[in-house]
């Protein structure tokens, strides 16, 4: 079973002072800390971890695809 978060609980994983990177996109929660692109919980700038980052890849310039890199580490309830 997967854990279950809940967007309190995700906004802790925001990958600032050596937490983990985590997003959510779809439901399901991403583990984006080995990535350099998520160097201190930031996505190019704009995209902060611990954040459900869903509506915002309608404007990224690349697609869900590079999202499956990421392990999935849960699943993001209400």
């Amino acid at each position: 079973m997967m854990r279950e978060f809940t967007m309190e609980e995700l906004a802790c994983f925001d990958g600032r002072d050596g937490r983990p990177a985590f997003f959510a996109y779809e439901g399901k929660v991403y583990d984006a800390s080995g990535s350099f692109l998520w160097r201190n919980g930031r996505h190019q700038v704009i995209h902060q971890a611990g954040t459900d980052l869903t509506d915002a890849l309608v404007d990224a310039p690349h697609g869900a695809d590079l999202i499956g890199r990421c392990p999935v580490v849960g699943i993001l309830i209400d």
